[in-house]
């Protein structure tokens, strides 16, 4: 278990750009990814924005006679798991003869695929056979498989909005363990009708603006997006040459066993202390932390009250920004997009803001970026995700020293 694991590849399809350039630049600039909501009609409904992904053009990855096989989850991973690939210098179809696995996060899967049955069974009143093919979870990492030419282990994990954080466990874990060289770490959700409406119906979106940490936030931004990572054994990494963005160093998972959406104090404790014992590092080696900030009145409140419990006179003192203020929450999609955002962060040592800040909070005084990117030099990240079901997941990763 003492093989050291460092991320090669990026990629990333997000309401703020597609690949990582893209999306690092607008991060840097605190652009917002929210626009009015085109896919669904939400007349119905008490809020009409989210970050749904406009300009995407997936043929320029997938064969245009594929699309027809693949739910827009898979298509938004697929698109994510390729431009890692060509991130890391691999080439498509991979043609080395060694096992690379992938570990896949989702909180809803193919879940549009079941609405479009729905909707063409009514008007209709027949089954459309090629869509069955695109529902069970398990279609997304048989076409990355397929697409990449990969033949490792694959793990799908629905650990609702920590899905992300977990496939990244799970990979940095299969690297340890000597099962694999290469792990592709990615998660994908769609826009859906169905979680648009769960949430508004929470009254958990907000109808302007996502506010992470703001006194007069108002709720989350229903999002959708994919990330990918590439994780390689050092030892194999450095023989081909790869170009290394960052280590993982550890990750910690608790589960709060209390209650099914509202967040626990004590379960993100317990996480956050996991993995900084795992990474081997104190709460005062932590140089940014990537917050799961939904900017929902109890996660921010939630979260803030872990952190300063965790982290102690600290807690003002450490940079904790929230990338949803610009995204939008991508479920399951949510924590890969931030560990790329930590591991760019690490790399180019400038920390992405959390934008819409207008009124502090007493119950979340943290140094939380306000609306403006900021250098500061970074060698251990902090990437925190919590989830519906008191699923928690935090990774650690820091600024690689060879």
């Amino acid at each position: 278990m003492s093989t050291r694991v460092v991320v090669t590849g990026l990629g990333v399809v997000s309401s703020i750009g597609t690949g990582w350039q893209e999306f690092w630049s607008n991060l840097l600039n605190g652009k917002s990814g929210i626009s009015d909501i085109t896919s669904i009609d939400t007349s119905a409904h008490f809020t009409h924005k989210g970050g749904e992904i406009k300009d995407f053009n997936p043929q320029k990855f997938i064969p245009e006679a594929l699309m027809k096989s693949y739910s827009r989850a898979t298509i938004l991973a697929v698109v994510a798991a390729k431009q890692a690939f060509l991130d890391a210098a691999i080439e498509i179809p991979f043609a080395q003869d060694i096992p690379v696995g992938i570990c896949y996060g989702t909180t809803t899967g193919p879940i549009q695929v079941i609405e479009d049955i729905n909707n063409i069974y009514l008007q209709e009143q027949t089954f459309p056979s090629h869509l069955f093919f695109q529902l069970p979870p398990h279609t997304t990492v048989s076409a990355i498989s397929k697409e990449l030419g990969l033949k490792g282990p694959s793990l799908v994990l629905s650990t609702a909005c920590a899905a992300g954080n977990y496939a990244i466990g799970s990979g940095y874990d299969l690297i340890r363990m000597q099962k694999v060289k290469m792990v592709v770490c990615c998660a994908s959700d769609a826009f859906s009708r169905i979680s648009f409406t769960g949430f508004n119906q929470f009254k958990a979106v907000a109808p302007e603006k996502c506010q992470p940490f703001d006194k007069n936030r108002k709720g989350m931004m229903v999002a959708e997006g994919a990330g990918a990572l590439i994780l390689e054994d050092l030892e194999y990494a450095m023989k081909r040459g790869a170009k290394i963005y960052a280590e993982i160093i550890g990750y910690g998972l608790s589960c709060d066993a209390r209650h099914m959406t509202s967040p626990s104090v004590d379960g993100i404790v317990a996480c956050m202390k996991k993995a900084l014992k795992e990474a081997g590092i104190s709460p005062e080696d932590v140089d940014y932390i990537s917050a799961h900030g939904t900017g929902t009145l109890a996660n921010d409140r939630t979260e803030c009250a872990a952190i300063k419990e965790v982290f102690g006179k600290r807690y003002k003192e450490i940079p904790i920004s929230s990338i949803k203020s610009m995204l939008g929450h991508t479920m399951g999609a949510a924590s890969a997009l931030e560990a790329i955002a930590c591991t760019l962060a690490i790399k180019h040592s400038i920390i992405p803001p959390t934008i819409n800040f207008e009124t502090p909070d007493p119950e979340c005084d943290i140094n939380c970026v306000p609306n403006k990117a900021r250098k500061h030099e970074v060698n251990y990240v902090l990437n925190n995700s919590y989830a519906f079901g008191g699923n928690n997941a935090s990774v650690v990763l820091k600024r690689f020293v060879e």
